[in-house]
C-alpha cells in the first residue's frame, strides 16, 4: 500500500512538474526521461540479462539520424519515421547481436565498444547526415493538431513513453519470457536444459534495449531539432551505463532513479566545481569515477534498494490460483526403450572421459550409472544430454538419432536432468525456479508478455510447477528464496524443476548428496512413484545403499569404460566391481 501511495505521488508530481518549476528545471527533465528510456533497456540487457553494453548511445544516434534525413531531406511526417527508424534499428541490433553476443567473458563488452565507436564514426562521415556538422531544422512534432515546439509541451510525451515502457519491461520480468531472460545471468547451462533457448533470449533483449534507445534517440532530435554525432559517442554509452549501475542495475525503476541523480550531479558538479577549483574542466567525471568505485564497493547492488528500505512494506505472497492442467506428454510402453547409447565417445584433447560406452535405459525402469571418482559419469550426462556434445557414437532417443541436438532441443523432446552442483537462480523463489522447468510448455512470447494477455498461460504453468513442488514435498517452501534453503532441499527443487518439464526420461547427477535419511527415503519413495508411472531413470549416485536399494540396473563406469552392467545384486559379486572398489575380494 505504502508502495502505490508513493507511485501516485511520483506520478501527479510529473504531472505538476512543468506547471511550477523554472524552464532549466523543465529541460533537465526532459533529458533525465530521454535517458531513463536508454536505461531502462540497459536493466533488461545487463542488470537482468548479464550482458554489457557500451555502445548504447550508437543506437539512440540510429533514431536520431533517421527521423532527422526523414524529415528534412524528403520530407517524411515525423510519426511514420519513428517505425521507420524502429525498423533500421531492429535490422542493424540483429545483424550485430548475431555476431556479438556469441562472445562471452571480456569480449562481449570490447565488442561493444568496437561496433559503439563504428557507427559513431559512420554518422559523422556520411555527407548525407552533415557530417560532424549536424542536421538541423528539424520539425516539431504534431499531436491531436498541436504542435510540441518547446520542453514544456513535449515533458508530457516523453515521460508518458516512459512510463508506458516501465509498465511494459515489468509486465515481461514477471512471465515466463521473463523468468527465462532472468535464468540468463547465471549463466546459460541451466536454462538450455530446461528448454530456454538461450541464444534466441539474448538476441532478443538485445534488440529490444536497441530499440529503447532509437526511441530516444527520436524524441532527443525533435526536442532539440538538431543533432550532431556529439551525443552517440562511446563516452555518452558509458555514462549510460554508468547511470544503470548507480540507480541500480537490476531494478526498473533504478534506471531512472541513476538517470536523474547523475543528470542533476552532473549538472551541480560542472556550476560548483569552478567556483571551488577555480578552474573549467570535465572535474565532474573525476567525481562519477570515484562514485561508481564507492558504489561498487558498498552497494553493487546501486542506490536504489537503499531508496527502497526507506519505505519498508510486508511482502504480500501471491496465491497460485486454480488453473487448467497443462497437457501431458504421452507416456512410452514400459518395458520399451527410451534411450540407446551406442559407442559414445568423448575426448578433451588427448584424453578419453568415455570411451565407447554403449548401454540403454528402458522406460519404467530405474537405472543406475555408478563408478569411482573421476570414472566420467558426468561427461556421460552432459553429452546424452546436449550440454556438451560427444565426440563420436550415438544417440537414439525416442527412435530419434539426436547426438548432434542441443540442449533444448532435448529437452523438447521429455528428456530433463538436474546438475551434481545445485544451480539455481539464488534471488528467485522456489515456486519460480520451478516454473522455469515449465518453460517449453507455454507458447506466448515476449510481445504477448509485455502487453499481459499471458495472464491465463502464466497461471497455468505456476500452477504446474506448484503441483511438482507439492509432488516432491517441498510446498511449506512454495514462496521461499531458493538461496534459503539447505542443499539438500535445493536438490529436491531441482528434481521438481525438472518435473514441470513434463519429461518421459529423467537424469539425475547425485540427487542424493547432502540429504538426511529421512529425505532419502522420501527421495526414493518419490523416485519409485516416478517409475510405476511409466518414467525412465538415468541415476548417478555415490550412495551405494541408496542405489542398490532403488534401481533396477546397474551399469558399471572405470576410466571412461563400461565395467560391468547389470541386476544389483549381480553388480555387487562382480569381482571388477570389488576391485574397482574396494581393492579386491579380500
Amino acid at each position: 500500500m505504502k508502495n502505490l501511495i508513493f507511485l501516485w505521488a511520483f506520478i501527479v508530481a510529473l504531472a505538476l512538474g512543468p506547471l511550477v518549476l523554472p524552464e532549466f528545471y523543465v529541460t533537465l527533465l526532459n533529458y533525465i526521461g530521454l535517458y531513463a528510456i536508454v536505461s531502462l533497456g540497459l536493466v533488461l540487457l545487463t542488470g537482468v540479462g548479464g550482458l554489457t553494453s557500451f555502445g548504447q548511445a550508437a543506437f539512440v544516434g540510429l533514431g536520431a539520424y533517421t527521423t532527422a534525413y526523414l524529415t528534412t531531406v524528403h520530407d517524411v511526417s515525423p510519426w511514420l519515421t519513428l517505425p521507420a527508424g524502429l525498423a533500421v534499428t531492429a535490422v542493424i541490433a540483429l545483424s550485430i547481436g548475431l555476431i556479438t553476443l556469441r562472445l562471452s567473458g571480456h569480449f562481449l563488452p570490447l565488442g561493444t565498444i568496437a561496433w559503439g565507436i563504428s557507427l559513431y564514426y559512420l554518422f559523422g562521415n556520411i555527407d548525407a547526415l552533415g557530417g560532424y556538422t549536424g542536421i538541423s531544422g528539424i520539425p516539431a512534432l504534431q499531436l491531436f493538431g498541436f504542435e510540441l515546439k518547446s520542453g514544456r509541451e513535449f515533458y508530457y510525451l516523453i515521460w508518458a513513453i516512459l512510463l508506458v515502457l516501465v509498465v511494459a519491461t515489468r509486465n515481461l520480468l514477471d512471465s515466463r519470457e521473463g523468468r527465462a531472460i532472468r535464468a540468463l545471468k547465471g549463466g546459460s547451462l541451466m536454462a538450455e536444459s530446461m528448454g530456454v533457448n538461450t541464444p534466441r533470449s539474448k538476441i532478443v533483449i538485445f534488440v529490444i534495449a536497441a530499440l529503447y534507445a532509437c526511441l530516444s534517440g527520436w524524441l532527443y532530435a525533435h526536442l532539440q531539432r538538431f543533432i550532431n554525432p556529439t551525443p552517440f559517442s562511446l563516452t555518452q554509452g558509458i555514462e549510460y551505463l554508468f547511470m544503470v549501475v548507480v540507480g541500480g542495475v537490476g531494478h526498473v525503476w533504478g534506471a531512472i532513479f541513476g538517470a536523474g541523480l547523475i543528470t542533476l550531479l552532473k549538472q551541480w558538479l560542472q556550476d560548483w566545481l569552478p567556483q571551488l577549483l577555480g578552474q573549467s574542466g570535465n572535474f565532474e567525471m573525476i567525481v562519477f569515477g570515484l562514485m561508481m568505485i564507492l558504489v561498487l564497493h558498498r552497494s553493487r547492488d546501486g542506490m536504489w534498494p537503499i531508496v527502497q528500505r526507506c519505505f519498508p512494506e510486508r511482502a504480500v505472497r501471491p496465491r497460485v490460483a486454480e488453473a487448467e492442467p497443462l497437457p501431458r506428454r504421452a507416456v512410452p510402453p514400459a518395458g520399451s526403450v527410451l534411450l540407446k547409447i551406442s559407442n559414445a565417445t568423448k575426448r578433451f584433447g588427448g584424453l578419453v572421459a568415455n570411451d565407447r560406452m554403449s548401454f540403454d535405459v528402458h522406460a519404467a525402469e530405474v537405472m543406475a550409472l555408478i563408478g569411482p571418482n573421476g570414472a566420467g559419469k558426468t561427461t556421460m550426462f552432459n553429452g546424452v544430454s546436449g550440454v556438451d556434445p560427444l565426440t563420436s557414437g550415438e544417440i537414439v532417443f525416442c527412435g530419434e538419432r539426436v547426438e548432434r541436438l542441443e540442449a533444448h532441443e532435448m529437452a523438447q523432446r521429455g528428456m530433463c536432468r538436474t546438475f551434481q552442483h545445485v544451480r539455481l537462480i539464488p534471488t528467485m523463489s522456489v515456486l519460480e525456479n520451478v516454473a522455469i522447468g515449465a518453460h517449453l510448455r507455454g507458447r506466448k512470447n515476449f510481445v504477448h508478455a509485455a502487453c499481459r494477455t499471458e495472464r491465463d498461460e502464466e497461471a497455468r504453468l505456476l500452477h504446474e510447477a506448484a503441483l511438482q513442488i507439492e509432488r516432491c514435498g517441498l510446498a511449506e517452501h512454495l514462496y521461499d528464496v531458493a538461496s534459503s534453503l539447505p542443499l539438500g532441499k535445493q536438490r529436491i527443487v531441482e528434481i521438481a524443476r525438472a518435473l514441470a518439464a513434463d519429461p518421459c526420461l529423467l537424469l539425475l547427477d547425485e540427487p542424493a548428496a547432502g540429504l538426511r535419511y529421512l529425505e532419502k527415503k522420501a527421495l526414493a519413495d518419490l523416485l519409485r512413484r516416478l517409475r510405476d508411472e511409466g518414467m525412465g531413470i538415468l541415476l548417478v549416485e555415490h550412495d551405494m545403499d541408496f542405489v542398490m536399494g532403488l534401481a533396477d540396473r546397474v551399469v558399471v563406469i572405470e576410466f571412461g569404460q563400461k565395467l560391468a552392467e547389470g541386476l544389483p545384486e549381480e553388480v555387487q559379486r562382480n569381482p571388477a566391481v570389488l576391485e574397482a572398489y574396494l581393492g579386491g575380494i579380500e
